[in-house]
């Protein structure tokens, strides 16, 4: 598969069956991050990768932060922590913090969104469904997820990825803006 052809072919994928995924491929999924770019070599990504009770503990934890973001919206909670209920692994990616440094800290945020890329494209070679997630059940912006997985101050959360095997193998093609319409050449 060539790299045009898996971008075109990822998805976001939030369902999943019930068979776990084997420490190997989410060692070569953790591998291929560790080849994103990034400003002079810092390497500011940190994986915490959640399965078995670790799971059952974060399903807890965002069920309890869905219910307090959307009281009135019951379908919308159980619609959303069903990615939880039935992913056999999480992995929360965090970026370093670089202490007075804004823009640094900003350019390891870049560099761990290329890393997740990256982990999303192996996911997709190794036959997984992967989805990252930032806000609702991703719980990103939330201090709680930060406690949770024992970040220090100088990590923040910049993404909470779902992976497992995909519930259905074909899904449409999706649609896409003509890059003509979104460059400009100067």
């Amino acid at each position: 598969m060539t790299v045009m052809e898996a971008l075109k072919k990822r998805r976001a994928i939030r369902n999943y069956t019930t068979q776990p995924v084997e420490k190997e491929k989410l060692a070569q999924i953790l591998q291929a991050a560790t080849y994103a770019p990034n400003d002079r070599m810092r390497e500011p990504w940190h994986f915490y990768v959640l399965q078995g009770e670790a799971m059952q503990r974060y399903e807890a934890l965002a069920y309890a932060y869905l219910q307090e973001r959307f009281p009135t919206k019951p379908n919308l909670v159980e619609s959303s922590i069903k990615v939880v209920q039935t992913t056999p692994v999480a992995i929360v990616v965090t970026a370093d913090i670089v202490e007075g440094d804004e823009e640094a800290t900003k350019d390891n945020v870049f560099a761990v969104c290329s890393a997740i890329m990256s982990m999303w494209l192996a996911a997709e070679e190794q036959g997984l469904g992967f989805v990252w997630r930032t806000r609702g059940v991703g719980l990103v912006h939330d201090a709680r997820m930060h406690a949770f997985i024992g970040a220090s101050e100088t990590q923040q959360v910049v993404g909470t990825i779902f992976i497992g095997y995909p519930e259905q193998e074909e899904l449409a093609d999706k649609k896409r803006t003509p890059f003509e319409e979104k460059t400009t050449w100067l």
